[in-house]
């Protein structure tokens, strides 16, 4: 063919040629419509038109043409190395995975980025052997898919992608060249199609029909009628059949060859052949008149259109406008733009059409399009920033700031948006668009807008983390010309870290004109030297001629800089200077109080494993200041004792005790109120001053001995201790004896302290140790192989009843931790048994691991899978079975690696082997066999196990590990990708390797994971922390102080003897519920003069309320206010008087009394609210609902309302003004948003559902389902499909659930409707509904539990008897409360209980099954 065209002589072409051929109508395949319509390049970026009678939505139009052509047309051919089946299983999955990428951003948008188009193809070859579907996905989305890039780059990125694919081993076919060829015709590439031919011959692939037509509509984009004659004329002489679009690009080439009435006579001869004009056709001769301004044919030919029964969409109006706007013809714009009807999915096509304009340089009829979006004509503000997109594409097009602002302005004069100039600003900012950021900083200047110091971040962020002095410097200079100062953290965090030293920096930033005598600057100087050079900041501050700078500006980094540095010299020196140097206490502070308060948060910002690897580092330090004589307060010294304990380093105490002012110790010897254990000197002499005037007036001993020994203790002076316990043996108390037997286990004095031990017996046997002194015996005991000593310790504790709460049950883990270390298997086995045996506690998988431990430091591995099998069998506990897997796979031991597996998937499932597995191999370095393990297919996520590796890791500092789990669980089902990176961020932080969390910020972008607010904390700490920019803007928390409510009261007056009597009597028919009767004998007491108490008047005035009686309450309240001089509602009876307000549609009574209650600081009762807000929404109130949620929130304190009150019924009232997309939007908000907790939107469901509104269900349906599919969120679409089951349309559930099959996966939702049927009699027939569709949701057990009791709740005891026969066939445990409940229905049915019946009460078992219930959740989190 390609010599054909080569040496042929071209033939003209024929109409009367075309008469011949055979065809059917339209018989062009989906593929000519794939992306952007019918060939030929005149829809060059422009969404297409796609023939689809019945969705509705912007994926149903263009997608799955997409991903029906990819399967369709991706036919491989004879490969060169055969790929093994792993190899295409991988290839299959890894298609599925892009293809649902490019697919969600196509539906939500109509189009997808280049990032991410560029992210996938980044994967595919990184991952080898890219398949032939994955080369055709990739090709075809280089097209008008991407309408914010060029199309010069939009080709070179399609041949990139072809080149690089084609040398890792892509095999392409003839569907790979006509993707191309669709490429080049949607981006208007000028190609040779001879060299196009000649170069498929080459590779031995043959053109087809499809190839054919392509390359005729690539002659006629370019007017070359004769090259596509040729190509016709061969299609013809093969029968290949010629269709629709063939004659679609003929109506092309004729008009641009300049035969334009050729081009309008193709109509009628496709006609003749057979072929009827689709709208397609007639596109193609709209664009035709369109390039040459010819307004009088369009419109001629658009009445044609309609008369031939060929309705044109937005979307073929917009072809039109897209070729208007090309070729100049912007004056026949308005014509067009008045055709547009606004259809559904007409923003996403319009914002498109917008995308596409201004990338080809046409930012005005962009913004014409832009203001006939039909939503930004709402007054709803939350609407009304529509055109961010329009601004941002500018921005990154270079388009001139003169013209973006007059596009603000516009905007903003008609209240299409909010603050347009604000939102250009953030955007060039982003950008980092030097240039326009600072003309648009002078133009937010010139309006008067505040310039903020970060504003300026974004710009140099790239110049510093390049070290370009220049660039920081031109920023700055641009900062000082709009008279904005560098604050210091503008100064810290960006300006300075680009260069080498302060030096430098002071000198380049003097030298462009910038003052360096600000505050700011000195205490960034300050931070950066602190946080890297000790010795350098002591020089810094000594230096008499420093200014005063209070600690606390430089507090943190000087915290970080005492962590990292090993120079405890310098830390002493600027410790005592700080401790000394009034300049660095600013205010009423002392510096001896600042420097004790540093040295608190020092120890307070270190993690336990800092703490711990530092102690000699911080024994040095303290020792040190203490020969300096600096002091620290009591208080302080309790604070940092504390923290020490807690994380667990007590043996700094002593060296932090030395710290501590003498003064204190001396005042607080002698005071009543001293704490226990202060460890004075002070103290210790008084009290043994104290004991001598005791002997010396022969008093007691007892508790003044039992004093001074705890301080003793205290001080860890044994020997004294004991000196004085041999002085006065005969006065010892039980208190004293127990002190010492704890200090010698401290001490490790075993002999003594079972000495103490039994002279405490022999004094008083009945006395007992507490639990943690008797732990330490024990300890010390088991560690010295006295273990059957240990073991009598044990007995006794069991025998005197020792109590042992959750603190010393993880004191007795770390004693058998203690033993195992010793490597004594059997001495740990022996205290195990005894403990589970007497019952002192209960068998866990903690208090079981010691025994695996000890095994493990033997290196029996063997022993310890033994172990661990028996403590499953024997007490339901596997403990430490991670590391026990991870020895054997170490050991390459695969015969009880297998045993191993084989064991856990029986007892805890397949799922939980995987999962043990696939810690072990990542554990282990292996990890392409973990990657094997989590691409199991229908594994999905489980938050807590990856949780507990994840901690593992940062515990251990394990960051590749960590990273490889990352990395391997992104495809994993509902894995929380936030959660994941979060992960590495808090080891980044640990490690304090800012840029590895500079890299997995990228790396989080460039996988669209939308970062929760703690997150972005997270980051800019670590960020911060180091000196380094933060990317992106800090969110901020606001804090409010609840003011103090006050009731007001009224006064009351004592009633008469007649009153009490009346009142006895009102009261009483008040609480009967006889208001009326209440109101006739008020109303005769009122006529005889008889007053009562303010309270019978409330009381009748709620009981009238609640019946709804309006006028009668007010008639109350008149007499009330005649006999009680300022008597006022009650809370109680207001609340209910908005209640009736609302009830009766009476909502501006309603929201008066609201805010009469509010004004005198009354409180409203959420009720009352809840139905206020209702009737609101039930009115389309949007404004008033507003208004109650602000008050709500005014009144300063803690409310159980749920925002969804608020959420739900605006949605409502938006839904019942007839602005349903709106409310579509509410929800997509918060259901989108990083901080969404998944709420409940069944009262809106339940609302539309009952109403009978299709129309708004359709579309709610629509965005449940967009939401559980693009972004992961089922709540919305598990309360449909919730909802469809409680109004009995159970098929539309079976419909919803087949199309959104996730919604069976969310156990947790669909066991509370269960449990919500099962509270009233009669919901059994839903529950068994949602059986029907769901089956196995849940365990059988739970869910009969549920039947049983909603059997016994309908007395229908054939049923449950029924249902129990069927749980005891198929060996199902019945739980004790079912049992319980079960016997009560057999006795009132008069037959033998057939069970023996639980004897406690249904309280005492339901509590039972919810401690079991929380301890399966917590194993399950583990």
């Amino acid at each position: 063919m390609a010599a054909l065209l080569r040496s042929a002589r071209l033939l003209k072409f024929s109409p009367s040629g075309l008469l011949q051929i055979t065809g059917t109508k339209r018989n062009g395949p989906p593929l000519g419509r794939l992306y952007s319509g019918a060939v030929g390049g005149r829809r060059t970026g422009v969404c297409s038109r796609q023939i689809s009678p019945v969705s509705d939505n912007v994926s149903s139009r263009v997608w799955p043409y997409a991903a029906g052509c990819v399967r369709h047309y991706a036919v491989a051919t004879e490969q060169k190395d055969e790929a093994s089946a792993a190899v295409q299983t991988k290839q299959a999955q890894q298609f599925d995975w892009a293809l649902t990428k490019l697919d969600n951003s196509v539906r939500r948008t109509g189009r997808i980025t280049k990032t991410l188009l560029l992210r996938i193809f980044h994967d595919i070859c990184r991952a080898g052997y890219p398949s032939g579907n994955q080369a055709l996905l990739l090709l075809r989305s280089c097209g008008s898919l991407l309408p914010e890039v060029p199309l010069v780059e939009r080709t070179e990125l399609a041949h990139r992608v072809w080149e690089r694919l084609l040398e890792l081993g892509a095999q392409y076919d003839v569907s790979h060249y006509n993707a191309l060829l669709k490429v080049y015709l949607q981006n208007e590439f000028k190609f040779s199609p001879t060299d196009f031919l000649a170069k498929m011959e080459a590779a031995n692939v043959h053109p087809n029909r499809v190839t054919y037509q392509r390359l005729i509509a690539a002659y006629c984009q370019n007017g070359d009628i004769e090259g596509a004659s040729t190509i016709l004329g061969f299609m013809k002489s093969k029968d290949l059949p010629i269709t629709e679009a063939v004659f679609s690009s003929l109506v092309t080439g004729h008009a641009r060859a300049g035969d334009i009435e050729s081009a309008a006579n193709i109509l009628p001869v496709m006609r003749g052949a057979g072929i009827e004009p689709s709208p397609d056709t007639y596109v193609s001769l709209l664009n035709a008149y369109a390039e040459k301004g010819d307004l009088a044919n369009m419109k001629k030919t658009l009445e044609e259109a309609e008369g031939a029964d060929c309705s044109m969409m937005d979307r073929d109006i917009m072809q039109v406008i897209f070729t208007l706007a090309k070729a100049g013809h912007q004056h026949l714009l308005p014509e067009m733009v008045e055709r547009l009807r606004h259809e559904r999915g007409y923003v996403p096509d319009a914002m498109n059409l917008c995308l596409s304009l201004i990338t080809q340089g046409q930012e005005d009829t962009a913004f014409s399009i832009l203001k006939t979006f039909p939503i930004l004509q709402s007054e709803s503000s939350e609407s009304s920033n529509l055109g961010n997109f329009f601004l941002r594409h500018c921005v990154n097009v270079d388009t001139s700031v003169e013209k973006i602002v007059h596009y603000c302005k516009e905007l903003q004069e008609n209240n299409l948006h909010t603050a347009p100039l604000t939102f250009t600003l953030a955007c060039a900012l982003e950008a980092k668009k030097i240039g326009t950021s600072l003309e648009l900083m002078k133009l937010y200047k010139e309006q008067n807008l505040p310039i903020r110091p970060h504003y300026f971040w974004p710009l140099l962020i790239q110049p510093a983390k390049e070290n370009n002095v220049a660039g920081v410097v031109e920023v700055a200079k641009g900062m000082q010309k709009l008279g904005v100062s560098p604050d210091t953290e503008t100064l810290s965090n960006y300006i300075l870290p680009a260069f080498s030293s302060i030096e430098e920096a002071r000198k380049a930033l003097m030298d462009a004109g910038i003052s360096m005598d600000s505050e700011g600057f000195l205490c960034s100087e300050v931070r950066v030297v602190a946080g890297n050079n000790l010795a350098k900041l002591y020089t810094l501050l000594s230096d008499p001629s420093f200014p005063s700078l209070d600690l606390s500006a430089f507090r943190s980094s000087l915290i970080t800089g005492f962590r990292k540095s090993t120079d405890v010299e310098s830390m002493v020196k600027i410790t005592v200077l700080l401790y000394r140097d009034e300049r660095f206490s600013k205010g009423s502070g002392k510096p001896a109080d600042d420097t004790a308060y540093f040295l608190y948060n020092l120890i307070d910002g270190m993690s336990e494993g800092q703490l711990q690897a530092q102690e000699g580092k911080l024994r040095t330090f303290f020792n040190q200041l203490h020969a300096q004589n600096v002091t620290i307060s009591l208080n302080l010294y309790r604070g940092i004792k504390n923290l020490l304990e807690s994380h667990g380093v007590p043996e700094l105490i002593k060296d932090v005790m030395t710290l501590l002012d003498p003064k204190e110790r001396l005042s607080n010897g002698s005071s009543g109120a001293t704490p226990r254990f202060t460890g004075l000197e002070g103290k210790v002499l008084a009290l043994e001053n104290k004991l001598a005037e005791y002997i010396a007036e022969n008093k007691p001993l007892g508790t003044i001995l039992k004093q001074v020994i705890q301080t003793l203790a205290a001080e860890e002076n044994l020997p004294r201790a004991l000196e004085l316990k041999q002085q006065h043996e005969e006065e010892m108390t039980a208190g004293g004896y127990a002190t010492l037997i704890n200090l010698c286990c401290r001490h490790k004095n075993v002999e003594e302290a079972l000495n103490l031990k039994r002279e405490m017996n022999r004094k008083d046997s009945s006395v007992a140790l507490d639990a943690s002194k008797y732990i330490a015996l024990v300890k010390l005991l088991s560690v010295n192989d006295r273990v059957e000593e240990a073991v009598d310790i044990l007995k006794e504790m069991k025998e005197k009843d020792v109590a042992l709460n959750d603190v010393q049950i993880t004191s007795i883990f770390h004693m058998l931790n203690a033993v195992a270390a010793n490597g004594g298997v059997s001495a740990v086995r022996r205290l195990q048994d005894t403990i589970f045996t007497l019952g002192l506690a209960k068998p866990t998988a903690n208090l079981c691991s010691p025994v695996i431990t000890a095994y493990l430091e033997s290196q029996d591995v063997s022993g310890a899978l033994e172990a661990a099998l028996e403590c499953q069998k024997l007490y339901n506990q596997l403990p430490r079975i991670h590391d026990i897997i991870v020895a054997l796979v170490e050991k390459g031991d695969t015969d009880l690696l297998q045993k191993a597996m084989d064991f856990v998937s029986q007892e805890r499932g397949e799922m939980t082997m995987l999962y043990d597995l696939f810690f072990a191999f990542l554990q282990t370095g292996r990890y392409r066999e973990a990657r094997k393990i989590i691409e199991t297919p229908g594994l999905r996520a489980k938050p807590g196990r990856l949780q507990w590796y994840a901690d593992k890791c940062i515990f251990t500092k394990q960051m590749e590990a960590l990273e490889q789990m990352v990395d391997m669980t992104a495809k994993l089902f509902e894995c929380d990708r936030d959660e994941m990176y979060t992960y590495i961020l808090r080891l980044c932080k640990e490690t304090n390797d800012w840029k590895k969390a500079e890299a997995i910020w990228t790396k989080m972008q460039e996988e669209n994971v939308i970062p929760r607010e703690r997150t972005l904390f997270l980051l800019a700490d670590i960020l911060k922390s180091n000196g380094q920019n933060v990317p992106f803007e800090v969110p901020e928390t606001w804090y409010e102080q609840a003011p103090t409510t006050q009731q007001v009261k009224s006064p009351s007056t004592p009633p008469t003897a007649e009153g009490a009597d009346y009142q006895g009597r009102l009261l009483a028919l008040c609480k009967k519920g006889k208001a009326k009767e209440a109101l006739g004998m008020l109303k005769e007491a009122d006529k005889k003069g008889v007053a009562f108490n303010p309270s019978p008047y409330d009381q009748l005035i709620r009981a009238l309320l609640a019946e709804g009686a309006i006028e009668d309450a007010f008639v109350v309240k008149g007499i009330a206010e005649t006999r009680v001089p300022g008597f006022k509602l009650s809370d109680i009876a207001s609340s209910l008087l908005i209640i009736s307000y609302s009830k009766k549609g009476q909502v501006n009574d309603a929201l008066a009394k609201l805010k009469s209650m509010l004004q005198v600081d009354h409180v409203p009762s959420n009720l009352a609210i809840t139905r206020l807000v209702q009737a609101l929404g039930n009115r389309g109130d949007v404004a008033g609902i507003q208004e109650v949620e602000s008050l709500v929130k005014s009144l300063g304190t803690t409310s159980n309302l749920s925002s969804m009150v608020f959420i739900n019924n605006t949605a409502l009232a938006h839904i019942n003004n007839g602005d349903v997309d709106s409310a579509v939007e509410l929800f997509d908000g918060l259901y989108t948003s990083p901080s969404n907790t998944n709420p409940s939107m069944s009262f809106v469901f339940r609302k539309v559902l009952e109403s009978g509104n299709d129309k708004v269900l359709d579309k709610l349906s629509i965005m449940a389902e967009r939401l559980a599919n693009h972004f992961a969120c089922y709540r919305p679409a598990s309360d449909l499909f919730l909802q469809l089951l409680e109004m009995d349309k159970v098929e539309d559930a079976k419909f919803m659930l087949a199309r959104c099959n996730a919604v069976a996966e969310q156990k947790e939702v669909l066991l509370s409707f269960v449990s919500q049927k099962a509270q009233s009699p009669g919901q059994i027939g839903k529950i068994k509904s949602l059986l029907s569709l769901i089956p196995d949701f849940a365990e059988k057990e739970v869910v009969h539990a549920y039947l049983i009791k909603c059997h016994v709740l309908d007395k229908d005891f054939t049923s449950a008897k029924a249902l129990y026969e069927q749980m005891q066939k198929d060996g199902l445990a019945v739980d004790e409360l079912s049992l319980k409940r079960l016997a009560g229905l057999y006795r009132e049915a008069q037959e033998t209980v057939p069970f023996t019946e639980p004897p406690e009460s249904f309280k005492f078992y339901a509590d039972k099954l919810k401690e079991r219930a929380a301890k399966g959740q917590a194993a399950a989190e583990e």
